[in-house]
């Protein structure tokens, strides 16, 4: 690596450095090997910046750190992300709080054309999930080089993501913690899948101690790389209401998936929308219309996801598509079909990967 990376690094180590700082750094300073040169008082006067960040100590201690970072990148091949890189992501450097530099081990262009944050609670439940995957594979039908970005937490954050694999689209997850290591554990196959189909991006150094706080200020980064942030479920207090009130600052548009009143998991997006600080989404259509995507036809559309379907199955798909989930009881009537042929067929059609058998003998696309 060039031995100006060292520099912003170093810069990034400081407590309390972020982009505008840093730019204005840059705009006061020659360059960064004389910012860490330079006497304290020196530096005072150039930037005007107070405090104990331009401490002759405080610099010292950032470079033998990024000495010791860059042994790492090189041998993680993590690529480290500053914010006048044109690899770092544009949308971000809009933001005034985002971080001046990025570590990033993955494919995935962060400056793709279209990129949605999906986040919700920890604790999803099977409505949730299961609107997360219809989102993301109609948002995969029509825009398939869209990106998916979430946190890797459990719950709404690694369904997004497992969707986004099992749909072919790149998704890139937000860490609140260093390379070195993945949280939680049990996602780390999937973390694996994501270097060569999207990506691991964090703002933290490897080997850094890990903080709750740092939980909150990554929700920063998945909003801001965003154009959109669908918040899935949520209670009323949680990381994805914070997701969303930073977006909300950041200008992206935020959507929000409702759901039963009595449900402890649907009162933050329920607030949401009551509050308007979010729009109300059912589909995947909701949003790119919202956003004013060109959306390719409904058509074309159902024929590449659901292919070599007979009468039967075609049948049962365009009901599914009107009424959105059809219970069985229900469909032997009006369909005007036999109990035994239509588990037939429905059996079929989970096995193409078309419908979801849901609890109460109730089925959706």
């Amino acid at each position: 690596m060039e031995p100006e990376v060292l520099y912003r690094i170093a810069l990034s180590r400081i407590k309390g450095m972020n982009k505008s700082l840093a730019q204005h750094i840059h705009e006061t300073v020659e360059s960064l090997e004389l910012f860490f040169s330079l006497p304290e008082n020196q530096l005072r006067e150039l930037t005007g910046i107070s405090g104990r960040m331009l401490q002759d100590d405080i610099r010292r201690e950032a470079m033998q750190k990024a000495r010791q970072e860059m042994e790492f990148l090189q041998k993680g091949n993590i690529t480290p992300l500053y914010f006048t890189d044109p690899a770092y992501p544009t949308r971000l450097t809009e933001c005034v709080d985002a971080p001046p530099l990025l570590y990033y081990r993955g494919t995935a262009d962060l400056n793709a054309a279209k990129v949605v944050s999906v986040v919700g609670t920890r604790r999803a439940t099977e409505y949730g999930r299961s609107f997360c995957e219809a989102l993301v594979r109609d948002l995969a039908i029509g825009f398939p080089q869209l990106i998916i970005v979430s946190g890797l937490a459990y719950g709404i954050d690694i369904c997004a993501h497992r969707a986004a694999l099992k749909q072919g689209l790149d998704t890139v997850a937000v860490l609140a913690h260093g390379l070195d290591h993945i949280y939680p554990a049990s996602h780390r196959n999937t973390a694996i899948e994501m270097v060569s189909h999207g990506g691991l991006l964090t703002e933290y150094p490897g080997y850094h101690p890990m903080h709750p706080a740092f939980f909150v200020a990554r929700n920063r980064i998945v909003a801001g790389l965003a154009d959109a942030v669908v918040i899935v479920e949520s209670r009323e207090k949680g990381g994805a209401l914070i997701t969303a009130g930073i977006a909300e600052s950041y200008h992206r548009d935020v959507f929000a998936l409702p759901g039963d009143i009595h449900r402890e998991t649907s009162a933050g997006c329920n607030q949401l929308i009551r509050r308007n600080r979010a729009a109300l989404i059912t589909s995947a259509d909701d949003l790119v219309e919202a956003m004013c995507w060109k959306a390719p036809r409904r058509e074309a559309v159902q024929r590449s996801f659901f292919p070599d379907l007979t009468d039967e199955e075609q049948t049962l798909v365009d009901y599914l598509k009107e009424r959105g989930e059809g219970q069985i009881n229900r469909m032997t009537v009006e369909l005007d079909r036999p109990l035994s042929q239509l588990l037939s067929v429905l059996v079929e059609l989970e096995f193409k990967g078309v419908v979801k058998a849901l609890p109460g003998g109730v089925y959706k696309l």
